[in-house]
């Protein structure tokens, strides 16, 4: 009687210690797999093409302006046109309704390099 409850007592030991921190660590790779595959499958959609905002109907300008500005005529959004010097924003564009609803910018993926 005393071998058989010493051989339970091994193998439960040998339960704790081995077998449940690799099967949570089977568990965990299956879950981390799927959520790579679903990241990949993910990275491979096409990304929306992001439409140039129409300042001079958002600021009301005349068809004259329209015609002498530059930021019409440029495929570049209207802030990035008019940026000072030293890059920064002139102070109305970062209040303006063109600049505050712009799309974020994509970020740019490479692939790994080994």
């Amino acid at each position: 009687m005393e071998t058989i409850s010493s051989f339970l007592a091994i193998l439960t030991g040998l339960l704790v210690r081995l077998a449940i921190p690799i099967s949570g660590t089977v568990i965990l790779i299956y879950f981390l797999r799927k959520l790579d595959a679903h990241w990949q499958a993910q990275a491979k959609l096409p990304l929306p093409v992001a439409q140039k905002a129409e300042c001079w109907k958002v600021k009301g300008c005349s068809s004259a302006k329209k015609k002498s500005c530059v930021a019409a005529s440029s495929p570049l959004p209207c802030w990035q046109v008019f940026r000072q010097p030293n890059g920064y924003l002139q102070e109305e564009c970062i209040s303006c309704q063109v600049f505050v609803d712009a799309p974020l910018p994509a970020l740019k993926v490479e692939p790994r390099r080994m």
